[in-house]
């Protein structure tokens, strides 16, 4: 007798995403923490979209419920949280699982093991949009990443990531951020910033929005994800780049 989707979902030891499939199971995530927050629009018809940083693939599954005609979403499984043991991330187990649960074929929603420094008009072709989420913060290399996403991006890039507008652990903790719109971007050699060994850079919003004026995004909007942050988790930022003139 074959599993129940329940029972499939629960085998697995770990959930990054929140992700609602077919007869009101949701997988058990925790992100993203406000999807409402986000400034994705609701029609995206038509549009190829890339999912940088795609986890369980709630975004890239989002995408195609708001009508995009294909996704491709990349991940490179290095971010473990600070706290994951090894087994814990199942590579594409999780986002195979939730495909096929919501019908979509691998034609119009494929994922590729890669990192984001590799991508390529050459090797993914070109994109509408891309989602750029939770992942900014966990590169070495953070401003060569957007460029490399905005080479291949015609429209528009969707940006979330930690903030240190109310939070910064070298200024005092939470609390203790930038709050006057400085441009700074700090660097964790360790783990300094909530205790995991792959958060290297953190900007403040401010930066955040020039990064991607940087990459070549002419218009850009930027805002909290939440105003009066309670907790490390909650110092999020969004930012969106137009290549519109």
């Amino acid at each position: 007798m074959s599993q129940s989707l329940q029972e499939r979902i629960a085998a697995f030891p770990f959930w990054y995403h929140k992700i609602e499939l077919p007869g009101g199971i949701v997988t058990p995530g925790w992100a993203p923490i406000n999807q409402a927050s986000y400034g994705v629009p609701k029609d995206l018809t038509g549009k190829r979209v890339l999912d940088v940083g795609a986890w369980d693939g709630y975004w890239s599954f989002e995408a195609l419920k708001r009508g995009a005609k294909e996704v491709v979403a990349i991940d490179d499984f290095s971010d473990y949280l600070g706290q994951l043991e090894e087994n814990q991330r199942c590579a594409w187990d999780t986002f195979d699982l939730c495909r096929e649960a919501l019908g979509y074929s691998e034609d119009i929603c494929q994922r590729i093991e890669m990192s984001v420094y590799d991508v390529s008009e050459e090797r993914l072709g070109r994109f509408d949009v891309v989602f750029c989420f939770g992942t900014l913060y966990h590169l070495r290399y953070p401003l060569l990443a957007l460029d490399k996403l905005a080479g291949l991006c015609d429209d528009e890039l969707y940006l979330e990531s930690a903030i240190l507008d109310d939070f910064s652990p070298y200024q005092g903790g939470l609390g203790h951020g930038y709050s006057g719109k400085q441009m700074v971007m700090e660097f964790y050699p360790n783990n300094e910033y909530g205790g995991n060994s792959t958060n290297y850079w953190v900007p403040t919003l401010m930066c955040l929005a020039n990064m991607l004026k940087a990459a070549g995004f002419n218009q850009v909007q930027a805002w909290k994800l939440v105003k009066q942050p309670t907790q490390v988790g909650l110092c999020r930022g969004f930012a969106v780049g137009s290549k519109a003139t």
